[in-house]
């Protein structure tokens, strides 16, 4: 089979750096799922791609679809036939519809029925033919944001400015708006210049001859290396944010690191500040000596070669230095208010329509912490500082740093509060009761700031799905999913006994006292802990991947997070343990059969045998010492001591028909199974298991 290479290379004006990576892998799937549709295979396919330009390298592509036998099927025997036996005109009419004659018709059964076939052979269509149909890969290519310019029709990313097809020395030809394709592209903005390509394979080399490094990889590494040689010639060291080296590798074709200085004097203002303003101000990266201070330094990264740097590095000093000089007077005015005052003004800012403004927010809070303090019995100076942090936790909002850098709520809370102050304990609270601020985010390291946290979340959670802003597919405005993950990572991770249910009644409690200012949805209780369920679930996936054991665990309520968590890895463990087969089985087979009656109480002097009564002695001494285990949150011993029971159920089976025609006899009966079924189901539904030795047996 010949084969061909072939070069796509879509120029545009600079697109936005955040776009470029989701918008290479959209390209590398949409030209595979293209060519996959086409029948061309290949041996390889390389994507690129850099603020002006979009590519894709296929190598080794097939010159020819490869040729196809398939078989039509048409009508019915009984139509395709008249009465005298002669073709119909419904079987002519197919045969013309497939290019072929009556001569060439066949009759096959299907299902007892006979119909109509011929064969057909399809030559395969040459790539030169098909490689036009690209266009269609540029134009199902979907960006956040689209614009189109001139008096244009299309609606892209940014307007296009050139086309290189090529089909190895041959051009394709491709016109969108106004712009056809050739085999000429264009370097280096400043550095480059307008040149042709006459074989694909020489794109990368060529390209990187005019100062284009199309392989975002390559630039990535390039700006990695540049920064480490910079810090052993210096005894540096530069933290590289992943995000922010991303950004910056899609903001170039060529890069250069260089660094520049700044006036000390601006190292008193806080380094999160600093290093903030550095970054999502002017994409540099901070410096630090050994012991991680701050140093006046910073380093970017240029579009270009070295040349005539100090010249850019005066400029990039300069705009820094007007920054900086802001930030200063952000951080001296807001050190003239008070946190009093700024909670006014929190008066008048709305956290959400039906919700009232952020001070009623406040307030919630600050009711919601003192219960919880109270719940989990903390000392009364813990008490005091959590609540100070509740009552001060959005002080910092209306401060102008903060309107500068919404990412430093908190953050600057807990400075300023500091500077006013307020105990350690209470500004360390401020921020940390916006942990964790992502997914797998930091947590709060003091109880203060845990017990705010949590309650801050659940007043957001509860408040909205209380109006019905409920999230809905991919739709979660307030970030309720990420802040009840939140809510249960810090109860798992703090180990405290207190119910999730418990904690969400509390948090509602708040709400139903407001009734007449807050209209609370129908339903609204049910929404709260289905949506609860849902979190607790996915919490529990990061400890087994098997639903069933979720399930299992959760049947009763979510209960203590951080003991459904551990009694989640022990039944992981123990369904695929052949040696715990006999316990899952008793234990199981009695929560079924407890299922078949009410509950009436166990009469000893209705016991009939032994077997009943061992059964009995057994579940009444081992009932205390499970229930210790549980409440010391020992999900191994619960489960050990449960399975105690497992040869006295075995043989109360054995020997006793618990479906007695005496009606007291079965209803007693049952009763001990009930007994047994409301000590298990404290630990969890093992009937939702789907035991693994079951199978295997």
């Amino acid at each position: 089979m010949t084969t061909t290479n072939v070069l796509f290379e879509i120029g545009l004006e600079e697109m936005p750096a955040r776009f470029l990576a989701d918008t290479e892998k959209q390209l590398e799937e949409k030209t595979i799922d293209w060519l996959q549709s086409l029948r061309l295979p290949y041996k390889k396919l390389t994507t690129f791609v850099t603020p002006r330009r979009l590519a894709v390298v296929i190598e080794g592509l097939a010159e020819k679809q490869s040729d196809q036998s398939e078989k039509a099927k048409g009508p019915a025997k009984n139509i395709a036939l008249d009465q005298d036996g002669n073709w119909s005109k419904a079987a002519i009419g197919f045969t013309k519809g497939q290019g072929k004659t009556v001569d060439d018709i066949y009759f096959e059964d299907v299902k007892g029925t006979e119909y109509v076939f011929v064969n057909k052979y399809i030559e395969g269509a040459t790539a030169e033919k098909l490689l036009p149909s690209f266009k269609e890969v540029i134009l199902n290519l979907n960006f956040p944001k689209n614009m189109r310019w001139a008096d244009k029709n299309l609606r892209f990313i940014r307007p296009i400015r050139w086309i290189v097809a090529l089909n190895n020395q041959s051009v394709i030809p491709i016109e969108i708006e106004g712009v056809t394709s050739s085999n000429i592209t264009f370097g280096h903005r400043f550095l480059g210049e307008k040149f042709t390509i006459n074989d694909p394979l020489s794109y990368q080399k060529e390209l990187e001859n005019q100062y284009v490094l199309v392989d975002s990889k390559q630039r990535k590494q390039m700006i990695i290396n540049q920064i480490e040689q910079l810090e052993q010639k210096e005894g540096w060291r530069i933290p590289v944010d992943e995000e922010l080296l991303e950004e910056v590798t899609q903001l170039v074709e060529y890069p250069t690191v260089f660094f520049g200085t700044f006036n000390e004097k601006f190292l008193d203002i806080p380094d999160e500040v600093l290093i903030t303003s550095m970054k999502e101000h002017q994409r540099y990266f901070p410096v630090l000596n050994n012991t991680d201070g701050l140093l006046p330094y910073f380093v970017a990264v240029r579009n270009g070669d070295d040349k005539h740097i100090d010249v850019v590095t005066k400029g990039n000093e300069k705009v820094l230095k007007a920054r900086l000089a802001d930030a200063m007077f952000f951080y001296e005015e807001d050190q003239k208010q008070s946190i009093e005052e700024n909670n006014k003004k929190l008066t008048r800012m709305v956290f959400q329509e039906k919700l009232g403004t952020i001070s009623d927010k406040v307030n919630r809070v600050v009711k919601l912490t003192s219960k919880l303090t109270d719940l989990l019995e903390v000392d009364q100076h813990t008490k005091t500082n959590a609540i100070r942090a509740a009552e001060i936790s959005k002080f910092d909002l209306v401060s102008n740093m903060v309107n500068e850098f919404t990412n430093l709520q908190g953050i600057m809370g807990e400075k300023y509060a500091r500077i006013f102050g307020e105990n350690e304990q209470v500004a360390k609270a401020v921020n940390e009761h916006y942990m964790p601020r992502s997914a797998n985010g930091i947590l709060p390291t003091t109880i203060e700031g845990s017990i705010v946290s949590i309650a801050d979340k659940l007043d957001t959670i509860i408040g909205c799905i209380s109006v019905g802003l409920i999230p809905s597919g991919s739709q979660d405005p307030y970030a309720l999913r990420r802040q009840a993950m939140g809510v249960l990572q810090i109860l798992d991770d703090r180990g405290w006994t207190i119910s999730v249910e418990t904690l969400l009644q509390k948090a509602m409690e708040i709400y139903q006292e407001m009734d007449d200012v807050i209209k609370i949805e129908e339903g609204a209780e049910s929404h709260i802990h289905s949506f609860f369920y849902a979190r607790a679930s996915f919490h529990l996936k990061q400890v087994t991947s098997e639903q069933d054991i979720i399930q299992a665990v959760l049947a009763s309520g979510i209960g203590n997070i951080s003991f459904a968590y551990k009694k989640a890895q022990v039944l992981t463990t123990k369904k695929h343990d052949q040696s715990f087969k006999d316990t899952q089985e008793a234990l199981v087979r009695s929560l079924n059969i407890a299922k078949k009656g009410e509950y009436s109480g166990v009469d000893s002097n209705l016991f009939e045998n032994e077997y009943e009564k061992v059964l009995y002695d057994n579940y009444q001494s081992i009932k205390p010492v499970v229930l210790k285990h549980l409440d010391q949150l020992d999900a191994e011993s619960s489960i050990h001591t449960l399975s105690e029971l497992t040869n006295s159920i075995h043989a109360f089976f054995d020997h006793t028909m618990v479906m007695a025609e005496n009606e007291k006899l079965k209803q007693n009966r049952i009763s001990l199974l009930k007994d047994i079924a409301a000590l298990v189901y404290q630990y969890a539904d093992l009937s939702l298991v789907e035991w693994k030795q079951q199978a295997s047996s």
